[in-house]
């Protein structure tokens, strides 16, 4: 078989032949990789589907959104609550420190003592008590953000550096342990 065009063109009908034979081969192939892609897909719709019909479904869905809802909405309740107790907690007593000491020299076994309560803010009391002999005496001085309008005595300074740097030397101590 002669082809007057194929001989202009100066191609041999063979190359044709072969060509479209490649091409079908080809075709072939992503037609079966379609074909397995398809039932894949169509067998996981079927389990998806199985024994629901549109309506179950869309109910399922709703109820699942609003589950979402509520926790959302829970989570925002949690957030306000923790914001709350935050606010509570700075005005709360959080930090202590105690020094014990002799207060006079001719008394043994340390029994005075200066204690320090501060809130978060760094505000609250000493209280000292100065043991002797003939009683107890007990001064309670104010502490406002970490200073006091009145002169402090050594280990009432000493109980307040304490209280204050407490939560800093926990720290301190966390991190070289973590080292």
């Amino acid at each position: 078989m002669e082809s007057k065009i194929l001989n202009a063109l100066g191609i041999d009908p063979a190359f044709i032949f072969l060509f479209m034979l490649i091409l079908f081969v080809v075709l072939f192939i992503l037609y079966v990789n379609v074909t397995m892609k398809y039932n894949r897909l169509k067998n996981s719709y079927a389990t998806f589907m199985k024994g629901k019909d549109g309506k179950s479904l869309e109910q399922s869905l709703k109820d699942k959104f609003e589950e979402a809802e509520a926790v959302l909405k829970f989570t925002k309740q949690n957030r306000t609550e923790i914001r709350e107790l935050n606010r509570k907690l700075e005005t709360n007593y959080q930090k202590v420190g105690i020094v014990k000491y002799d207060a006079f020299n001719e008394m043994g076994g340390k029994l005075s003592f200066a204690l320090a309560m501060l809130d978060g803010n760094d505000s609250g009391w000493i209280i000292n008590a100065m043991h002797s002999r003939e009683g107890c005496y007990t001064y309670v001085k104010e502490i406002v953000k970490g200073e006091s309008y009145v002169e402090l005595a050594e280990e009432e300074a000493e109980a307040l550096d304490k209280a204050i740097f407490h939560d800093i030397e926990k720290i301190e101590k966390s991190e070289i342990i973590e080292k």
